[in-house]
């Protein structure tokens, strides 16, 4: 069992959320919920181990393993795909690399007497014990058998990652933490860089193979098929529920109408005995009933009602300067790393205005052809911009790159120019950074917040042609609303990546699929593009192989 206690966090003056305690059991499989900034990822980075609260402390057994896959990766580029997922047991081949290093020195050595020979005797009997307590696993088997499960085929496994987009690197990266049989999985956001049959692969292998696991994630079929528990984090404490989320949220609502039923009692009674105070301050006759009804209001514990995020994303593109007619012409495009074909003799034509949308498996192209668009790599065949094409890019990683040191209104203070830096508190309050808010430090922001910055950043300068790669990741399902309304109303020319039916229906009016080493052209919005290929959504796409 793993216990948090009394932890509590406070920067800048201000509470996150204070003495939470609750205890993490064999088999529990818990959702974290809670608005945007929150303090989700905080408590699970606490967790984790990676950062320290103000207070309180986590408890866990000595021989504990916690495995943690954050929401944004820093992964290093030395290693084959197969090699970088073997890494999960490196501290079982460690042991058996220091104790082959110190038997061999057994062998060697004469000084059967001294100190130092006994203490490598201790050191071999003490790693033996370890070691042969470890159950015996054929670990390059398990290692294919779970690359094979997140969606790798056997030709990518002696692939460098640095061939991999970031969504496969995730991957990577849950295979490591799969690997290690961890008493406790803590995962943020899991699902963004996932297909469906690497999503239906997790959700049964979190369910029937591992231990304890912490998810947040705003997928909330994922989150419905694998949590028997659901802690919700808010104004700055928890509520613990033994259910799924579907059964919370309608608990969640009985005890937010409870609570308000509560406080709007005690208002009236609050009211009334004010009243009375008021009518008999100055008679003596009331005078003891006056002073014990001041002292019941001052004593008095006001009943709080959880706060429901009304807050509101007010959210406009500037006017968008005219581009020519053709924004984007690719032609004959193709690109490989290394032996591995991407795709070959890729052609897009988008015209001005056009809303469209790139979608297909991870792995097929749709972040390579954006990356050959804006420049940033090599490739066969032409790519032109059109006359005045003005392009703003959101990455996939786009919220990773803000820098950590700098405050929320600083990180648009320092990009903003002309008349716009006296408006810069208005643009973060409609971005829902508000009060405090500013202040706070990027490193501190949920995943959430940070793309919600990066979106800022965006929409600073007049753009007409908006190249969006997974921009509703890390957002909530209300604020991912508000963007895809304000992105109906952009004027400008849209390039948009995403594998999010709900978001791109009503949105984008044409439809590039990638796969096969191909870009074919679909001439009809995202429903039309399902209904002809007779699918429901479109994790299926991702499906064909």
């Amino acid at each position: 069992m793993i216990s948090v206690d009394n932890v509590a966090v406070e920067f800048n003056g201000g509470t996150l959320f204070s003495d939470i305690t609750f205890n993490i059991n064999e088999k529990d499989k818990i959702a974290l919920m809670g608005k945007n900034g929150a303090g989700k990822s905080t408590l699970l980075k606490i967790i984790a181990g990676v950062d320290k609260p103000t207070r309180g402390k986590i408890s866990a057994p000595k021989d504990a393993v916690i495995a943690y896959l954050p929401q944004h990766l820093l992964t290093q580029d030395d290693s084959t795909v197969f090699e970088e997922a073997s890494k999960a047991f490196s501290a079982v081949l460690d042991m058996k690399n220091e104790m082959d290093e110190l038997n061999h020195q057994l062998e060697t050595r004469t000084d059967y007497e001294t100190d130092d020979y006994m203490k490598i005797i201790e050191r071999v009997s003490e790693l033996s014990e370890k070691y042969y307590s470890v159950e015996e696993v054929n670990y390059d088997a398990e290692v294919e058998k779970t690359l094979l499960g997140m969606g790798f085929t056997r030709a990518d496994f002696t692939r460098p990652t640095a061939e991999f987009s970031g969504g496969w690197r995730m991957r990577i990266e849950l295979c490591k933490i799969l690997l290690q049989n961890p008493d406790l999985i803590l995962l943020d956001e899991p699902t963004n860089h996932l297909d469906i049959e690497s999503i239906q692969w997790l959700e049964d292998f979190l369910m029937n193979n591992a231990k304890a696991v912490i998810v947040i994630s705003h997928d909330r079929a994922f989150v419905d098929t694998i949590t028997n528990r659901t802690i919700e984090v808010t104004m700055g404490r928890i509520y613990d529920y033994k259910v799924n989320y579907t059964q919370y949220q309608q608990l969640r609502k009985e005890r937010q109408e409870q609570q308000q039923k509560q406080y709007n009692d005690q208002q009236k009674m609050i009211a009334e005995t004010q009243e009375f105070i008021d009518r008999f301050k100055g008679t003596y006759s009331k005078t003891l009933q006056v002073q014990s009804r001041v002292k019941m209001l001052e004593k008095l514990e006001i009943v709080e009602v959880d706060e429901v995020d009304t807050s509101a994303l007010s959210l406009k593109f500037p006017p968008a300067p005219r581009s020519g007619n053709y924004p984007v012409i690719v032609e004959n495009v193709s690109k490989s790393y290394g032996d591995h074909l991407v795709f070959k003799d890729a052609s897009v034509t988008i015209e001005r205005g056009e809303k469209i949308a790139f979608v297909g498996r991870n792995g097929e192209g749709k972040s390579t052809l954006v990356k050959a668009i804006m420049g940033e790599i090599d490739f066969e065949g032409s790519i032109k911009l059109g006359h005045n094409s003005m392009i703003g890019y959101f990455a996939q990683n786009q919220a990773s790159l803000l820098d950590e040191d700098l405050t929320v209104f600083q990180t648009i203070d320092n990009i903003a120019v002309g008349e716009i830096r006296t408006k810069i508190k208005d643009i973060l309050g409609a971005f829902m950074f508000r009060g405090d808010d500013i202040n706070k430090k990027v490193r501190v922001l949920s995943g959430g917040e940070k793309t919600r910055l990066a979106m800022i950043k965006l929409l600073l300068e007049p753009v007409n042609l908006l190249i969006l790669d997974e921009p509703t990741n890390h957002l909530d399902l209300k604020t991912k609303d508000i963007l895809k309304d304000a992105l109906r109303a952009f004027e400008g020319t849209i390039i948009l990546i995403s594998h999010d039916r709900d978001f791109l229906e009503g949105l984008a009016n044409k439809v590039f699929e990638f796969g096969n080493k191909r870009v074919k052209e679909h001439f009809e919005d995202i429903t039309g593009f399902l209904r002809n290929k007779k699918m429901e959504n479109l994790r299926e796409i991702e499906r064909k192989k």
